[in-house]
């Protein structure tokens, strides 16, 4: 198994195995509410996201494709946080007007090769090249086997998180501290679907 990280031009050229990996993905957490829709929608999701500025991926593959994670830093002048519901943590709202946050937007494992350790793996590759001092990530509170990886990482919940595209309510995990050594908990989750989210952050380090 190795990790490799695609520019835009890699990625749009690797599309189609993404999508089957994405189809293989949803198989085997239907209720990932940020996941659903079809192999089309997910293609152009993907195409909005290799255009977005600071735009990143990291791939996991052996004989083949086995996983991705997607990212990007939160500016401060981002949407990234609209929908947190109540005031954004100072701490985060400081390293978000500081450019020190980047999100983790998808992460996807084949099936046969799920378990913690790759997902660990991909997410821990981008905050590490991006030296972000806190990853963020937004995730489905029905989401339960994704709340407890996380949980299990040290990531701690910042607050709750709601979109407007639908009904589903996000949270935001975060890892033990907002900087390397601190321990101030905040919250914990991944990413919005259309109502609403938890959501995560992971201090680098």
């Amino acid at each position: 198994m190795r990790l490799r990280r695609l520019n835009r031009w890699q990625a749009e050229d690797l599309h189609g195995e993404l999508a089957d990996l994405y189809v293989e993905s949803s198989d085997l957490r239907p209720n990932e509410g940020y996941r659903s829709g079809s192999r089309e929608e997910f293609l152009h999701r993907l195409s909005g996201d290799i255009r977005r500025p600071g735009f990143a991926m990291v791939i996991a593959e052996s004989t083949a494709l086995v996983g991705c994670a997607v990212g990007f830093p939160v500016r401060s002048d981002d949407l990234w946080w609209l929908g947190f519901d109540g005031a954004l943590p100072r701490s985060v709202e400081q390293l978000t007007e500081s450019d020190n946050v980047f999100a983790i937007d998808k992460i996807l494992v084949a099936p046969h090769e799920h378990d913690d350790d790759i997902d660990r793996r991909l997410q821990q590759r981008l905050l590490t090249d991006h030296q972000a001092s806190l990853g963020a990530t937004l995730v489905d509170q029905a989401d339960h086997p994704s709340l407890a990886s996380l949980r299990s990482w040290g990531r701690r919940d910042i607050g709750e998180v709601w979109k407007p595209a639908g009904p589903t309510m996000f949270r935001a995990p975060d890892r033990s501290a907002l900087h390397p050594g601190a321990h101030d908990r905040t919250g914990e989750g991944r990413r919005p679907g259309p109502g609403g989210g938890t959501h995560t952050s992971v201090p680098r380090g």
